[in-house]
């Protein structure tokens, strides 16, 4: 597989700091001859959303439990804060926030009761933090974790995340809440970025970071084959609009620049959108509509369209 294209650091508003905070040197972790992750080089910045993708099996949690030594890499070095990953795990997670996949809670406890409690464990006391996170998530801190529904899992996972306010804060695959939900998530970790928190988060769902992050990293079988400008990987990934017309058209209407791939397909008009969507809209307006619906490519599409064969998309620049 050829070396993954390394996008330029940028930030959506401010600027981003050339400090490394997490570093990674050719991590390979072995379980007996199958590879979970081999030869990784990936830097994360301080006061940067590093999005983390691929889909499951990938090798993404892996990669998060060999940072904070939650298992033993193969070769490799990592250094978090400048400190060794392995030899100093205790100082590193004394300054991480840490959502893991399969997060559990004590049984039947309130939910109050068990963040005070991590929060003792951390030596922190921001109750004040915990009670304004559990509020904007609409998680009622004195249900049992027991009567919780998945969300409200969820929810009590994010808060254990940030409440502390640590420097660095690891989410692995942080999805299940409802849209509106979400986005208030969203909002809360622009807020903890704002204040130079640096997020390393992965995610099976492309859209999902396309909302929130700075830069993405994507890997596939254990090895990098991107790591990219959101910005960049939105320009490569293009969104596709499917339109069902009233009336006839003609497919010529439709061929602005950066706008390809356009056939019809069953009576629906298909387009891939890589620029000029405005125009497009305007064109559709035209006529009768009776159904229509504009989406960004998937996860498994983009590996399908930029990746297929194990070779990466040579546009897009360094």
């Amino acid at each position: 597989m050829s070396k993954p294209k390394q996008g330029s650091v940028r930030e959506r508003g401010d600027t981003i700091s050339q400090e490394k905070v997490i570093e990674i040197k050719n991590l390979t972790k072995m379980y007996g001859n199958h590879v979970g992750v081999k030869d990784l080089n990936l830097s994360v910045y301080r006061g940067e959303i590093m999005g983390f993708l691929g889909p499951n099996g990938a090798g993404k949690t892996t990669t998060i439990r060999s940072c904070l030594a939650l298992i033993a890499k193969t070769a490799g070095e990592i250094t978090i804060f400048g400190l060794d990953s392995h030899r100093d795990s205790v100082a590193i997670r004394k300054k991480t926030g840490y959502l893991p996949g399969d997060f559990g809670l004590i049984p039947s406890v309130k939910v109050r009761f068990y963040l005070k409690y991590l929060l003792s464990l951390s030596g922190c006391d921001s109750t004040k933090k915990m009670v304004s996170l559990a509020e904007r998530l609409q998680l009622d801190l004195d249900r049992k974790t027991n009567e919780l529904s998945k969300g409200n899992k969820l929810k009590v996972g994010i808060v254990q995340s940030l409440m502390a306010g640590e420097d660095l804060i690891i989410l692995d695959e942080p999805s299940g809440l409802d849209p509106l939900m979400q986005q208030e998530y969203y909002r809360i970790l622009h807020e903890e970025k704002k204040r130079g928190k640096t997020i390393f988060m992965s995610s099976h769902n492309l859209a999902e970071v396309e909302s929130v992050c700075d830069r993405v990293a994507i890997i596939r079988n254990g090895q990098l084959v991107v790591v990219e400008d959101i910005r960049v990987l939105q320009e490569k990934t293009g969104k596709v609009l499917e339109v069902e017309f009233r009336d006839t058209v003609n497919i010529d209407e439709f061929k602005f620049e950066g706008v390809g791939g356009i056939r019809q397909d069953n009576g629906r008009l298909v387009l891939t959108i890589h620029e000029n969507l405005d125009s497009v809209i305007k064109a559709v307006s035209n006529h009768q509509i009776l159904n229509m619906n504009l989406k960004t490519y998937s996860l498994e599409q983009l590996f399908l369209k930029y990746y297929a064969g194990g070779e990466t998309d040579e546009r897009g620049g360094a």
